[in-house]
């Protein structure tokens, strides 16, 4: 986001959510980010947010927002989509492809799957942009929502980040004071 003029800020408390436009929840370790959440009182804040703000998950981000990851978890469960932890196996399994991804013009975009999720099914509400070569969802769109099972901050390719900055742009619940 610095590369592209975006100053962006880090949010561990629920303070800290005001103001923004837009969040994007990161990779990392869903249950963490559920169990830190929850000890911080940030899950009711972020699903208040998450009905008008874009929001984008990466990866672990992406199970957070998930409403079902097929196992007891604690989710925000603000995407209607239910999906798959770890779909591609673990950590050593991890790997790179190439994509076409609808909404993100410019040619293939090359794709870092750590340990990675897949959506298994989506509500009517939810656009899949883009399934990796095997056929299984891999980005996923909701109005002003956006997953992806891969991580776009791993490669030097912002055409990802610009597609959410868009997104933010268009939303007309952010005041023009923060586009």
């Amino acid at each position: 986001m610095r590369k592209l003029g975006i100053k962006p800020r880090e949010v561990r408390l629920p303070d800290q959510l005001k103001g923004l436009a837009g969040l994007i929840l990161p990779g990392g370790e869903s249950t963490t980010f559920a169990n830190l959440a929850g000890s911080y009182g940030l899950v009711e804040p972020l699903r208040r947010l998450a009905a008008a703000m874009p929001m984008w998950g990466t990866c672990a981000g992406l199970v957070f927002m998930a409403r079902d990851v097929g196992m007891d978890q604690p989710v925000l469960g603000v995407m209607d989509i239910a999906l798959e932890r770890n779909a591609f196996g673990r950590q050593k399994d991890s790997f790179e492809e190439d994509l076409e991804i609808s909404g993100i013009e410019g040619g293939p975009y090359h794709a870092v799957f750590i340990r990675a999720p897949v959506v298994t099914e989506v509500g009517p509400d939810v656009e899949i942009l883009c399934k990796e070569r095997t056929g299984r969802i891999v980005v996923v769109r909701q109005g002003h929502l956006l997953g992806t099972s891969f991580h776009p901050e791993l490669t030097d390719d912002d055409r990802f980040h610009r597609y959410f900055l868009d997104i933010a742009a268009a939303n007309p619940t952010i005041p023009q004071t923060h586009r």
